[in-house]
């Protein structure tokens, strides 16, 4: 019979070329739990406890796939986002803790509304697997929260992730960048987007597990216009946000002062740039 040791071990050796060492330490302990059910506590405490042979067989599946480079997130189908479950694939980006920073600053502004008393709205422009517009849902229970995609496979499954958190969301299939006349959008107080805003210079730094496995239409931009998304957004923000409402971005961190520019130049105010947890420009604020 096969161990929780065992797994350990096997996992070191067959995927250390693909992660670091932590890396491959942290994936075994997620699979392991996802399987088995227990608690990364009681791995870490019992590791001569044996797995059943269905266990070893699925463990041993799931280790063919990492070897591949394809993200534990897309074989387990599942991962956790703002202390949430998502169910991700391969039409959605992989929630990234970051983005939980960004859902953290909206959260503030949106409490301070919400002492008001007020009922206000929210607009995740480009939603993917809905982690923005559910968490802040889940988070602000008298708060209207759409959210659009140009993708139906991204809106079928955050409108399954919205289920799955048991929360109302307004999802809408439209393309930000090509905006219909028979979209009509109210007027929301607060507008967030986290946008593709990868270029091919950028991609050259990525780990394969990202450009092989997520969906392209969501990371990349092109080269000689890396700001579309941005522009285009900003654009809607005016015409769609009341006066004083937020536009909340996440940015690529190499453009952090041409989005300010670009903001500026459009009449936001109030323009805050806001660094990550790994201390990169990776958020802005704007206010109409």
């Amino acid at each position: 019979m096969i161990t929780i040791k065992d797994v350990f071990e096997v996992y070191r050796q067959q995927i250390n070329g693909v992660y670091d060492i932590n890396e491959t330490e942290a994936l075994t302990l997620l699979v392991i739990a996802e399987v088995t059910g227990l608690s990364r506590a009681s791995i870490k405490a019992f590791p001569e406890r044996e797995l059943t042979a269905e266990q070893a067989d699925q463990i041993k599946n799931i280790l063919t796939e990492l070897k591949t480079g394809k993200p534990v997130q897309y074989i387990l189908g599942i991962t956790e986002f703002y202390g949430l479950p998502f169910k991700v694939n391969s039409f959605v980006l992989i929630p990234r803790p970051e983005t939980e920073e960004l859902v953290e600053w909206i959260l503030s502004s949106g409490e301070r509304l919400k002492a008001k008393g007020e009922r206000f709205s929210i607009l995740d422009i480009g939603t993917g697997s809905g982690c923005i517009a559910v968490s802040l849902k889940k988070n602000l229970s008298n708060v209207d929260v759409s959210a659009i995609d140009i993708s139906e496979g991204a809106l079928q499954t955050a409108k399954g992730n919205a289920q799955l958190n048991e929360v109302e969301v307004n999802f809408i299939h439209a393309d930000i960048l090509n905006i219909k006349p028979d979209n009509v959008f109210p007027k929301f107080n607060i507008i967030v987007s986290n946008p593709p805003y990868v270029t091919l210079e950028d991609k050259k730094q990525m780990h394969t597990s990202v450009t092989d496995f997520e969906p392209h239409t969501a990371l990349f931009v092109p080269e000689h216009d890396p700001l579309i998304f941005y522009r285009a957004i900003a654009d809607f923000a005016l015409n769609n946000l009341i006066a004083e409402g937020l536009l909340y971005f996440e940015i690529n961190e190499n453009l952090g002062k041409q989005t300010v520019a670009l903001l500026a130049d459009k009449g936001f105010k109030n323009i805050e740039l806001r660094k990550d947890m790994s201390g990169r420009d990776r958020m802005v604020k704007a206010e109409v």
